[in-house]
């Protein structure tokens, strides 16, 4: 296991062999990390921390930490990262709360950039994308394939569909639904994520089917209610619009209008 000599690595904490650990780092008793990991100078992991295979977290990162919240009182709580994750300079991530399942969850292939945070009991799935000075507050669901643009905030228990798209300073205070680019403060929709949906291979009628259920979601008037169950007719030929319309059936506090 390639440590450098000034790194305090617990000497009870699980490192595979081929981990690098940099300069002045800090891991805890209770950390795992796992094969082709990277960890580099000045980081700190901490508290119950499982991070997977092949993550590279930059220096001054902080994993693991306690949450920032009045009725944690200590408790063994957990962080878990997959693999394939990025963590660049001054990323935050802490471990969850008894308030929740009691674990904060990062999938597999995120890049969170640098100062991003991720707080307390947050879900984050795949291939998400978190550009610099991007926020969640506790208890957080994202998405995979999610971009959250440049200081993009969103508030707590909310949850972002997959592909959804929060642009530069979007300070989101409801759900987004899946493949729905939101701006402004409060955020607001604007139309399909239809880029993003091309590069991850979706078809010309994939695309437009979500666009239609767009329309009757957005621009119909209707109800939220009555949208939701005119949607359902393209749902049934469509995996995409499925998609769409599961995000909007697990929406609890009310979506972006």
């Amino acid at each position: 296991m390639p440590v450098d000599a000034s790194a305090q690595v617990h000497p009870e904490a699980q490192i595979d062999d081929d981990v690098h650990i940099g300069p002045f780092t800090v891991v805890g008793p209770h950390v795992r990390i796992g094969a082709g990991s990277r960890i580099g100078p000045h980081a700190v992991i901490d508290g119950h921390t499982t991070i997977g295979r092949n993550n590279k977290v930059s220096q001054f990162v902080s994993l693991g930490a306690e949450p920032q919240h009045r009725g944690y009182k200590g408790e063994p709580t957990e962080l878990v990262i997959g693999d394939g994750n990025t963590f660049r300079e001054y990323c935050s991530v802490h471990r969850g709360t008894l308030f929740d399942h009691g674990v904060t969850r990062i999938g597999n292939d995120n890049l969170l950039m640098a100062y991003t945070h991720v707080a307390h009991d947050c879900v984050l799935g795949n291939g998400i994308t978190m550009a610099n000075g991007a926020s969640l507050a506790g208890h957080v669901h994202i998405g995979d394939h999610c971009v959250l643009a440049g200081f993009a905030l969103v508030y707590q228990f909310r949850h972002i569909g997959t592909l959804a798209f929060l642009a530069y300073c979007s300070g989101v205070v409801q759900d987004v639904p899946a493949f729905v680019r939101s701006a402004g403060s409060p955020a607001e929709p604007h139309g399909i994520n239809s880029i993003g949906m091309r590069r991850l291979g979706y078809s010309n009628d994939e695309i437009a089917a979500v666009k239609k259920a767009y329309r009757i979601l957005y621009r119909s008037k209707m109800g939220l209610a009555d949208a939701k169950e005119a949607i359902r007719e393209y749902a049934e030929t469509s995996p995409a619009v499925a998609t769409m319309l599961a995000s909007l059936d697990n929406a609890q506090r009310g979506i972006i209008r």
